[in-house]
């Protein structure tokens, strides 16, 4: 019989999980190790934790923050936004990252339907984010700038300890999707799910206290991908860039000796097509996001020293909750062969339940490799839900599992692989052409950088695929050259009955295409 005179056992054995524990632990283990370079500036870890106790000081005793608030940001990857990852949370209040692309009433809307108390903004959103308060009028949040005067303020602040929340279940951040169709919702996400998905990144990514990682990815999108957090857990360095330029990331790659970084597709062709691009020194890796590689960029990527592994997830999942796991047995495999198992989603990370593809009653589809189903997860790094909406929650939680809306196979080995939205799917004649396919098959074009394909309304099959595609280089091939080169590649049917050149395919933020944009282009 366990004796209660020295207390629940449970004190002994347990504690609340939360990502604050790491920046304790890194400024105490790895104090003096480089923590943040943003810009000129650089400091160590505890120079870091401080920072991050000042910033509690600040919201709490200057600005009246108080457990449960909502703060929001408009903040483009700079030391604020970091520390407001630690900050925030430390201070029992929770955060709400806010795309720095959207506009002015965009903004509003999600300021008013988080119920933030305070919005910390910067001046690249200066225009948005004030015109958003005026339109809010006695609703507004108030407003702070995190560009003027901010280490002053930071100085002259009381630091003030994080304080971890005794349930991990705790609200941590409101995330509020892409909004790349409908009005976007607000994923709920805890201590307990950003602890763990945060160690399931070290893992799949081998972080370490030698890595330095290169601020690509926006800290905005899914609290970017819980790096503020497992870069920090190992005492690795955090590289700010505050806005992308391949230049610029180029020039961090040699001179902070970046080996890793995170990216969308569009920013990857981007990094991979600059003047400056050469191959690296040490080998770099780079996680790739949202719409699968094409096996075109993954060879281009390897011939840079750079390695590049897919990742698959939503902000409901707190970003990847997929890694494509490489298998050492694939190393003696031709490079084409590589290529085509790099741009696969894969299978759950080390902290995540197994994701499943299933019919319209939840049963799993067959390990074939051909047949479609939708991807469906649960587990710790699974959303709580949507927040002031139970009807949405309800509807995405049916059956007891996230429904992703993204249709897969399965192949024997149990890797998954996107065909497709179940909304991008065209239907042409009664056949189903998984619009990824043709955007890969394109993709193989040496001439051609982006590519999107989309259904529009056909009066004799319903629908008909119809290509935008972004050209590199001199040479821009016309439509009947490249249906021509995707007959040698695809059945008749899945080419495009129109192929359209664009100067750039319209993308959000984190380089999703905007699909809807497109749909309405061809409904004219």
């Amino acid at each position: 019989m366990w004796s209660n005179s020295t207390g629940a056992p449970g004190a002994v054995s347990d504690a609340p999980l939360s990502p604050l524990a790491f920046l304790e632990r890194s400024a105490d283990v790895w104090a003096t190790r480089p923590a943040v370079r943003d810009g000129e500036r650089s400091w160590s870890y505890a120079e870091h934790h401080e920072r991050v106790r000042r910033t509690v000081g600040v919201l709490g005793d200057e600005l009246g923050v108080a457990a449960g608030d909502r703060v929001a940001t408009v903040l483009p990857n700079v030391a604020a936004m970091l520390e407001l990852h630690y900050a925030v949370p430390g201070a029992g209040a929770v955060l709400v990252p806010i795309n720095t692309r959207l506009a002015a009433p965009e903004v509003a809307s999600i300021l008013e339907h988080s119920g933030a108390a305070v919005v910390v903004g910067h001046a690249t959103a200066r225009a948005a984010l004030e015109d958003a308060i005026e339109r809010l009028g006695r609703r507004a949040p108030r407003l702070v700038w995190a560009d003027d005067g901010y280490d002053q303020q930071l100085a002259a602040a009381r630091p003030r300890p994080l304080a971890v929340p005794a349930d991990e279940r705790t609200l941590l951040s409101i995330n509020y999707t892409s909004g790349t169709t409908g009005r976007p919702k607000g994923v709920m996400t805890s201590h307990r799910g950003a602890y763990l998905h945060a160690l399931g990144v070290i893992a799949e990514a081998a972080l370490s206290p030698s890595s330095a990682y290169l601020w690509t990815l926006p800290m905005f999108h899914c609290n970017g991908w819980a790096y503020p957090w497992a870069v920090t857990a190992t005492g690795a360095k955090h590289v700010c860039l505050a806005s992308f330029e391949a230049e610029a990331a180029w020039a961090a790659i040699r001179d902070d000796g970046i080996t890793h970084l995170c990216a969308a597709p569009t920013v990857v062709s981007m990094l991979l097509e600059a003047e400056s691009a050469a191959p690296c020194p040490e080998p770099v890796r780079l996680f790739v996001g949202g719409a699968p590689p094409a096996p075109a960029l993954l060879e281009r990527a390897a011939a840079l020293n750079v390695a590049v592994t897919h990742l698959y997830g939503l902000t409901e999942s707190y970003g990847p909750i997929a890694v494509c796991a490489w298998n050492p047995d694939w190393d003696e495999r031709s490079d084409a062969e590589q290529a085509q198992l790099r741009a696969r989603q894969g299978v759950a990370t080390v902290v995540s339940q197994p994701m499943r593809v299933v019919d319209a009653d939840l049963r799993d589809v067959p390990r074939d490799g051909r047949t479609l189903g939708e991807v469906v997860l649960r587990g710790n790094n699974v959303m709580l839900g949507y927040y002031r909406d139970p009807a949405a929650t309800e509807e995405a939680f049916r059956g007891g599992w996230f429904h992703t809306g993204d249709l897969a196979v399965m192949h024997p080995d149990g890797y998954v692989e996107l065909r497709d939205r179940l909304k991008d799917v065209v239907i042409s004649g009664g056949e189903n052409i998984a619009t990824i396919e043709v955007e890969h098959a394109l993709l193989e074009h040496p001439d051609l950088s982006d590519a999107a394909v989309v259904g529009a309304p056909d009066e004799r099959w319903g629908e008909v695929p119809v290509a935008f595609v972004v050209v590199r280089g001199g040479h821009t091939p016309q439509g009947d050259e490249l249906r021509a080169f995707l007959r040698d590649r695809l059945a008749g049917y899945k080419v495009p009955k129109r192929i359209e050149v664009v100067d750039a395919l319209p993308k959000t933020a984190t380089g999703k295409t905007q699909k809807h944009v497109l749909r309405e282009r061809v409904k004219r």
